[in-house]
């Protein structure tokens, strides 16, 4: 079985290059290509040649435009990178007769209420990133592809930059935090999201009615604010000096962002357990993994 990565550098890249590995020949690509083929998604002809000469029996999609606030000033590149680069990804899986895995994000809602947001509800999306990732969801869904589209939030990895390391690092540089409390969300790894897609193409592969939307989050929920003082608490019973004597909370509306943030990212994952036969851990248990293989932490 042939499968073709796009976005292999990416955080979830990163890991489905591991995770994909028992399930057939992977050919994973980054924006730069590789032997003519093309792995830029702003590259639209390139990418309908690559899939046309590759004819892949799998695409995973791990390439995205992720600037939440840049997408603002940049709606068309956003739009192509988001949208319209998954419709011919779909487009042509459909003509393969293949599969077609693709990420998306909680910010395809508006981040209303309370509740964990299920994937039948309708979505109303806060800002551009958000309304091009819809789109892409759109375009895939109307194709008729074989899909797996995976909705996922607070995507974190070891590799690179995250929201634990920044908060060790400013935590050793500052006596006080600031950070939000009302978003709500679960951090979840991108180890995790790598694992799930390749159990989860295992058996859609003999399962074609799966084909659909899932939700793909850790168990459990916090705010920003608890997540830093989680990784602080964690750093400190580890035996690391910080400087931090007080982490404040504060609103969404005192951080103003060119982007609007949705309050809500909660996400309901009974679908994607009950379909797949999956148990997914606790957030925290990740964010301990992160810490434990974070340079400069340890137990």
């Amino acid at each position: 079985m042939k499968i073709l990565l796009l976005g292999k550098n990416g955080q979830v890249g990163w890991e489905l290059q591991r995770a994909l590995q028992p399930l057939g020949q992977v050919i994973a690509l980054d924006r730069a290509g590789e032997c003519g083929l093309v792995g830029n998604l702003g590259d639209l002809p390139g990418l309908r040649r690559t899939l046309c000469d590759l004819k892949p029996d799998i695409v995973v999609n791990a390439a995205a435009y992720t600037a939440v606030d840049k997408a603002e000033s940049e709606p068309a590149l956003a739009r192509r990178i988001n949208a319209e680069a998954p419709a011919i990804l779909a487009e042509c899986m459909k003509k393969l007769g293949g599969w077609l895995v693709h990420y998306s994000t909680d910010y395809v809602f508006d981040g209303s209420g309370q509740q964990p947001w299920r994937e039948d509800q309708s979505t109303a999306p806060l800002n551009v990133y958000g309304q091009t990732k819809r789109e892409g969801e759109q375009a895939i869904q109307a194709s008729d592809c074989k899909h797996l589209i995976f909705r996922t939030s607070w995507v974190y990895a070891a590799r690179g930059n995250n929201f634990a390391k920044t908060m060790l690092r400013l935590a050793a540089e500052r006596e006080q935090l600031k950070i939000i409390d009302d978003q709500v969300g679960a951090p979840t790894s991108a180890e995790l999201i790598a694992d799930i897609t390749a159990h989860c193409l295992r058996t859609a592969r003999n399962k074609p009615v799966a084909s659909g939307i899932y939700h793909l989050a850790a168990a459990g929920e916090v705010s920003w604010h608890g997540y830093a003082n989680f990784v602080i608490e964690q750093a400190r019973q580890a035996g690391q000096e910080l400087a931090v004597q007080k982490i404040a909370a504060i609103t969404t509306a005192d951080y103003p962002t060119p982007a609007q943030r949705p309050l809500n990212s909660r996400l309901d994952c009974s679908k994607l357990r009950d379909t797949f036969g999956l148990h997914l851990p606790d957030w925290q248990n990740g964010v301990e993994r992160l810490l434990l293989e974070t340079q400069g932490y340890s137990s």
